[in-house]
């Protein structure tokens, strides 16, 4: 099995009350949610209290909403590497900023009405894309390779002078592949283009750099990163005054006032600004010089890129040892292109069973198409039974693996 490296995990793990409270059970889920520090339960604790008022107003207590969402907004923006604080928008979900953004371009559509969609993304950045065919949108696929990587060479042939946009993930929230989404910005923009990127599932496993990436538009959710359901759009300033949004007539036609129309959950953002002063915190363990926040941000990142490829290395062993088919990068010497986020099967049992005996023995994970059609379809697997998702994060531990090890030899040895 990998070597551990010098990454102070039990420590962290001592910092979030769920996995303490836990005890044995493991989180093997964590594509499907991450644990929170104390920190972010105190933060969203501390808002339902002392500020738990509609903002705007003229009170300490709406004053104190206004400060949050500020702070959060700078927190934020520091985490993406935005260019300015406006350009980050907070609301429920990235699912719903995905259907703002697309039903605002269906309005810009002309001669540019082409639209780049990928069969290796959440559904979620696929089937709103194509729900713009109604509005004379032409869907144009750019597919995985069967070593279950986007390649940036094959994107090149898609794109001219009608492509409208590139829609793609930064990291598979199923398979853990991550996209070399640099390349895909300069591809894009040479051809006159804007990108959207879905960065919901590599939130947690690197740093976000909207600046390096060249994209247009960028989507993410606190749920994977360490913080409470909420979700939050990072948009190019420019592209975010000309999209056209749904707003009354009071609301200010300028970014974020023209995106977050409405009430938001106000308690979650609170909570995401406390996740993001988390990991800069733990960025300082590993880089105390570090001079600023952004620094510090990307030292966190690093030493957690660090520590998750060991975890991926013990996964792929130990699932090779059990004879399992891994669907994605299963070279181990490879692990930098994928997070620890693992889909595999077991031949001769169903997902839905290995799950199940898992979850008994105290290991949650997930089974099932996990919201991906067309990469079940690709995989060569049902929708009915899908595959079996590991997805591990900073608090993970090599005992862990090894637990799962243990527990995945037991059920193959007693179902088979």
């Amino acid at each position: 099995m990998a070597a551990q490296i010098d990454f102070p995990v039990h420590e962290i793990r001592k910092l979030f009350p769920a996995l303490e409270k836990a005890g044995d059970f493991i989180f093997l889920d964590n594509a499907g949610g991450s644990q929170v520090p104390q920190s972010v339960v105190d933060a969203v604790a501390t808002h339902l209290v002392d500020y738990n008022v509609q903002r705007m107003a003229k009170y300490r207590h709406s004053q104190g909403v206004d400060r949050s969402l500020a702070e959060a907004r700078e927190s934020v923006a520091l985490l993406v590497n935005a260019y300015r604080p406006e350009e980050i928008s907070f609301g429920l979900n990235a699912t719903s900023f995905i259907r703002l953004v697309s039903l605002g371009i269906a309005k810009m559509l002309d001669e540019r009405n082409e639209i780049v969609v990928t069969d290796m993304d959440h559904d979620a950045n696929i089937a709103t894309w194509l729900a713009l065919e109604a509005d004379g949108a032409k869907i144009v696929w750019w597919k995985m390779r069967e070593d279950g990587t986007l390649h940036p060479e094959d994107l090149k042939p898609l794109v001219n002078d009608r492509t409208r946009l590139v829609a793609c993930t930064v990291t598979a929230h199923s398979i853990g592949t991550i996209v070399d989404v640099a390349e895909v910005g300069r591809i894009a923009h040479a051809a006159g283009a804007e990108v959207f990127l879905d960065c919901v599932h590599y939130g947690p496993h690197g740093l976000i750099d909207v600046q390096a990436w060249d994209c247009d538009y960028l989507v993410c959710s606190g749920y994977k990163n360490f913080s409470p359901h909420m979700g939050f759009l990072w948009g190019r300033y420019d592209a975010l005054v000309k999209l056209p949004t749904f707003k009354e007539d009071f609301i200010p036609d300028v970014p974020p006032y023209k995106i977050e129309v409405g009430t938001f959950t106000y308690e979650n953002v609170a909570g995401m600004n406390a996740a993001v002063h988390y990991l800069e915190a733990l960025g300082r363990r590993f880089l105390p010089e570090a001079n600023s926040r952004r620094a510090a941000l990307a030292a966190a990142m690093g030493a957690i890129r660090d520590y998750e490829m060991v975890l991926t290395k013990a996964l792929l062993q130990v699932l090779k040892q059990h004879g399992a088919v891994i669907y994605g990068i299963s070279d181990e010497d490879k692990v930098a292109g994928r997070v620890p986020t693992i889909c595999f099967s077991i031949p001769g049992i169903t997902p839905q069973v290995i799950a199940e005996d898992m979850g008994q023995a105290g290991i949650g994970l997930r089974d099932g198409h996990m919201f991906a059609p067309r990469l079940m379809k690709r995989l060569g697997l049902t929708m009915e039974t899908g595959a079996i998702r590991i997805s591990m994060v900073h608090y993970n531990t090599l005992d862990e693996v090894k637990r799962f090890s243990d527990v995945l030899g037991e059920i193959i040895a007693r179902r088979r």
